[in-house]
Parts: C-alpha cells; sequence; structure tokens
C-alpha cells in the first residue's frame, strides 16, 4: 500500500480497513481494542508491512476517531495529511479543534515549517486556503497574534486566498496591541489580493486609525468604504467622534461635532454611546457649557443619562470648581436609581479635595463602605494629596497606614504624594526615606518624583544636587521634560547664575525640547533681577520672533522689573513686523 497525499474516495467502506486486518488472521474486536487502548507498537506487528502513516491514512478513511489518529501523530507532515483528508470530507470542526490543540500545545514548530507541511500535503488550492484561514484565526483565538501576523504573510507568499472571517479578527488584534504597521499592512494586503472587506473590516480599521491619532487617514477609510458600497454606521461615526473626542484641547473638539452633524444629515440617529463621547470630550475639553448642552440634547432624544453620563459630567464639574453643582447631579443620578460606582466616588472625592472640602471628603470617603462599594487606590491617592495640600500632615499618613489595613498598596503615585507634602514642609531627610521605601516594594521612581525632589533641591539653593539627579534621570533612561529643565533654568537664575542658566537651556534644546513661554519667563526675570535689562529685552524679542504667545507671568515681569524700574522694552519694531504679516 502506497502512502497517497489526497484523500482516500469516499465511497470506500468504511470497515476495508478492518477486514484487511481480519485478513491476516486477527480478530477484529483484538485490533479495534489495540487502537482504543493506543497500543500502537503491538498493532504493528500485526501490520508489518504497513507503515504507521498509512495507518493513519487508513483510519481517517475508514472513520475512525480523528482525535485518536491526531494523539497518535507526531510529524508536522502525517498531521496536515489528516487535515487535509478532513477538509476533503468537510469535517471542519475537527479541522478547528485540531489546530486549536495545536497552536496550544505546540512550541517547536515554526510558522514557515508548518506552511512546508501544508503545501507538500496536497495541491489543492482550495483546501490549503480553508486550513491556512483557519490557522491564521487559530493563533489570533490564542493570543498569538505574533504568529497570525506571520501566517498572514506567508499566505500571501504562497498565494493561499484568506477571508475575512480570519482577516477581521487579525486586524481587531492588532489594533488592541497598538501594532500600527501591521494594521495599515493588513488592510493594504487584503485590497491587493482581492480579500472583499465588509463593514466590520472598515469600522476595525477606523477604530486602529483613531487609537493610532490618525483621523485624516481614518476619514479617508470612510470615502473607501463607500467606494465598496458599504454606508457608514453608528458605530463608523462614534468611533470617529470619540478619536476627535480623545485628541482634545486642540482644537479637535469642533470636529467632533461636525461628524456628529454629518452623522445626523446621513440619517443615522445618535445613541448613548455617541452622546457619552462627546459629552467626556468636552469635560475634558474644560468647555462645560457644552457638555451640558449636549446632555440636554441627549434627554430631548429620549435618551436615558447612564452611569457613564453623570461620572463624566461630575468629574467635569469638580475639575473646574464646581463642586455644588457636581452634587446636583449626584442627587439627581441616585433619584434616577443609578448607583454611584468607585468612579462616581472618585471624582467628587477629588472635587472636595481640590477645592479644600476636606470634611465633606472624609464623609464621602466612610459613605463609600456604608454603600458597599471599596475604596481603591486613586481614592487613597486623592484623599493623601488633599490631606497633604491642606496641610494636615496626621491625617495624609493616616489614610496611608490604613490603605494597607484595607488590603491596598501603595504606587507610584501614593509616594509622590507624600514626598511632594514632605518637600513643601522641608523635611527632604524624610522625603528620601519614602523613595527608599519605593525601591524597597519594587517600584520604579517615575519623572514625577525626580521633578519634585528636583524643584524642592532648587528652592533651597542646592542647584548642584539638583543637577546630579538629573543625571540620574539619564542613567535611568527617562526623559526630563521641560519642567524638569525650566525648573533647573529658575534655580540658577535664582541663584544669579545667569551662565549655568544659558548652559541649562542650550543642553535643553540640545536634547530636542525648544525653549517655551516658561523658559523665556524666567530667564527675562534672571536678567532683569540682576540688572541687565536689555539682555532680557533681548529674550524678550527673541521669544517674540520665535511665535511664542505672552502670558500674564510675561506681561507681569514686564511691568514689574522693566516699566516700574523706567525701562521701556524695545519691541515695536518686532510688532509692527508682526502685524504685517497677519
Amino acid at each position: 500500500m502506497h502512502l497517497k497525499c489526497h484523500v482516500f474516495p469516499a465511497r470506500r467502506n468504511k470497515q476495508a480497513f478492518f477486514r484487511q486486518l481480519c485478513s491476516a488472521g486477527t480478530p477484529i474486536p483484538t485490533i479495534t481494542d489495540l487502537i482504543y487502548r493506543q497500543q500502537w507498537s503491538k498493532l504493528k506487528t500485526f501490520l508489518q508491512n504497513a507503515d504507521p502513516n498509512t495507518i493513519l491514512q487508513e483510519l481517517i478513511a475508514s472513520g475512525a476517531d480523528a482525535e485518536l489518529t491526531f494523539r497518535h501523530s507526531h510529524s508536522l507532515e502525517v498531521s496536515f495529511k489528516v487535515l487535509h483528508t478532513l477538509a476533503y470530507t468537510r469535517k471542519y470542526s475537527k479541522i478547528r479543534s485540531f489546530l486549536d490543540d495545536f497552536v496550544k500545545k505546540d512550541t517547536s514548530s515554526s510558522v514557515s515549517s508548518v506552511f512546508h507541511a501544508i503545501s507538500v500535503c496536497a495541491d489543492s488550492f482550495c483546501v490549503n486556503s480553508i486550513i491556512v484561514d483557519m490557522l491564521v484565526l487559530t493563533y489570533v483565538q490564542n493570543k498569538k497574534t505574533h504568529l497570525g501576523i506571520e501566517a498572514f504573510k506567508r499566505a500571501g507568499d504562497y498565494g493561499f486566498k484568506l477571508s475575512v472571517v480570519s482577516c477581521n479578527p487579525l486586524l481587531s488584534a492588532l489594533v488592541k496591541e497598538g501594532e500600527t504597521e501591521d494594521v495599515e499592512f493588513v488592510y493594504r494586503n487584503m485590497i491587493k489580493r482581492r480579500i472583499e472587506p465588509n463593514l466590520i473590516t472598515f469600522n476595525i480599521l477606523i477604530s486602529g486609525l483613531c487609537k493610532m491619532g490618525k483621523l485624516n487617514k481614518a476619514k479617508d477609510v470612510v470615502e473607501d468604504m463607500k467606494v465598496w458600497g458599504f454606508l457608514p454606521n453608528v458605530i463608523t461615526y462614534n468611533t470617529l467622534i470619540g478619536g476627535y473626542c480623545k485628541m482634545g484641547r486642540i482644537g479637535k473638539m469642533y470636529k467632533a461635532g461636525a461628524i456628529l452633524k454629518e452623522m445626523v444629515a446621513s440619517g443615522i440617529c445618535p445613541d448613548e454611546v455617541t452622546f457619552n463621547t462627546l459629552i467626556d470630550g468636552y469635560c475634558k475639553d474644560d468647555n462645560l457649557s457644552a457638555a451640558m448642552k449636549v446632555f440636554g440634547e441627549m434627554q430631548n432624544q429620549g435618551l436615558k443619562p447612564n452611569l457613564v453620563t453623570y461620572n463624566s459630567l461630575i468629574s467635569g464639574l469638580c475639575m473646574n470648581g464646581k463642586v455644588n453643582e457636581a452634587v446636583s447631579l449626584w442627587d439627581e443620578m441616585t433619584l434616577l436609581c443609578l448607583k454611584p460606582t468607585v468612579v462616581t466616588y472618585n471624582a467628587l472625592v477629588n472635587g472636595f479635595c481640590k477645592n479644600n472640602m476636606m470634611n465633606e471628603a472624609r464623609q464621602l470617603f466612610d459613605d463609600m463602605g456604608k454603600q458597599g462599594v471599596s475604596p481603591n487606590v486613586i481614592t487613597y491617592n486623592t484623599m493623601i494629596d488633599g490631606y497633604s495640600k491642606a496641610k494636615k500632615m496626621e491625617d495624609a499618613f493616616a489614610m496611608y497606614h490604613s490603605m494597607f489595613e484595607r488590603g491596598i498598596f501603595p504606587d507610584v503615585s501614593t509616594y509622590n504624594c507624600l514626598i511632594s507634602a514632605l518637600c513643601r514642609e522641608g523635611y527632604m531627610a524624610e522625603a528620601w526615606k519614602y523613595v527608599d521605601e519605593m525601591h524597597g516594594r519594587g517600584l520604579r521612581v517615575d519623572l514625577v518624583t525626580y521633578n519634585i525632589l528636583i524643584g524642592s533641591l532648587c528652592s533651597k539653593g542646592e542647584v548642584r544636587k539638583a543637577v546630579r539627579l538629573l543625571d540620574e534621570i539619564y542613567r535611568k533612561r527617562l526623559c526630563p521634560s521641560h519642567l524638569t529643565f525650566n525648573t533647573l533654568i529658575e534655580g540658577y537664575c535664582t541663584e544669579g547664575n545667569l551662565k549655568a542658566a544659558m548652559i541649562m537651556r542650550a543642553r535643553m534644546e540640545k536634547e530636542g525640547k525648544r525653549a517655551n513661554v516658561v523658559t523665556y519667563n524666567v530667564l527675562i526675570k534672571g536678567y532683569c533681577k540682576k540688572g541687565k535689562l536689555e539682555d532680557a529685552n533681548e529674550l524678550l524679542n527673541e521669544m517674540l520672533e520665535k511665535g511664542l504667545v505672552p502670558n500674564k507671568i510675561t506681561y507681569e515681569i514686564v511691568k514689574e522689573e522693566m516699566l516700574e524700574k523706567g525701562f521701556i522694552p524695545d519691541i515695536e519694531g518686532h510688532l509692527y513686523n508682526v502685524s504685517v504679516k497677519s
């Protein structure tokens, strides 16, 4: 009997194999017993003229249990020969079961070796494509996206045809993992290989591009989908609106509103997600009037606000100091039988703390336990920071110690709150003890920690020690921010070392961070304090020439350090040039 790669004809009697065994003088019950007990060595003695691969093929052709057959197979080629057999007989569930087990357990076979085994077992383009399509999907379902994308690429090399059944989940997984280049690669190649996308494909792609901040490309994909005959649905528009909302604070909320108008004009009704996304975006953009307007429109449309709606509004109001309005919304929410979550509590606790209403914050904190809501590390951090800024250090540290009693462990933000408080009170030695404690708990000191310590050292006139921390930042492979450099520049200016301040500015710009308005304010003030008003005037002109807009502090410095001392800044020519250009 010769091993063949194609399936045995379906018309063969499923008992043929066992009749062949009987002809060798072996009773059927004995052979089946050996098979089902997997006593393959004994079985082989009855079939000296047949190799194990032939036995496997005969078992499948005879209708024997495929899973039993797979367990006996240790060869990639043999396994995929069996898969081809199953594909010809359309036993797709068994193929999926085998591939799932194979992907979970096999750690030695590379994607290239798998594709080689598939290609040498049969020359049927259709069957190979079906198996490969299932393979790509199985890699993704088992969270092995890197193997899924490799299989996708190799499928193209071999010319196997995939479907949206595998490509859509692959795209979705790549979006979740933030693999920007691969997302666009898969989409381009789907079009190139004539794998017809569907509405889900386009929505996944638009979601990925929005997460990457590529909003213009996302809009282009909307036009692509129309060319393919698909109209954007509520998910498409919600995704685009969400993309613009997340890019808020840089003028994107206007575009989010424009997308909403386009959505309505297209006959697509906004849903709760649409309104919640816009409300959250406007709140984070500090545009509470717009958020409340959308809130009202949501209710006019007959849509009921949910916890997400109220959480966004309460948080936005608290961040803007409108605690009383936030409390009113809290009451409204509870009247609607919406139970506050830890997110809701955290938002209102934060509002009380920011407004130095620590008694109210503590009452709300204590109420959480009574309502069956467990405070989390964010709740504790907010309370610790609130007590610290209210100069209630004993309460802050009592809150810190109570965390452990609740089984909640401090994070980097917890320690940063404590270290900042200790530095403000001048307890540098104690602050460093908590830095050591962070290390002891396996927490990595972050840039916020360093900025706090650098600021404290500079305020005490210990700029050299602060600069040593800057060097440590680099050793820890952290990236200093504008705040880091500006604090050090101000430290040098305060001690009158203008040369060192300018060297630090040069170092900052060498690191790719251009001097901003804060940098110039610090330097201009530093030169004014040293009586070098002409040099300060040059810095003011330099700032304006670079297109930086003076802020309130700039005007205060000019007024107090120049005008009130009888020095009139020479900036008329510059201002004339600016007005001509505009």
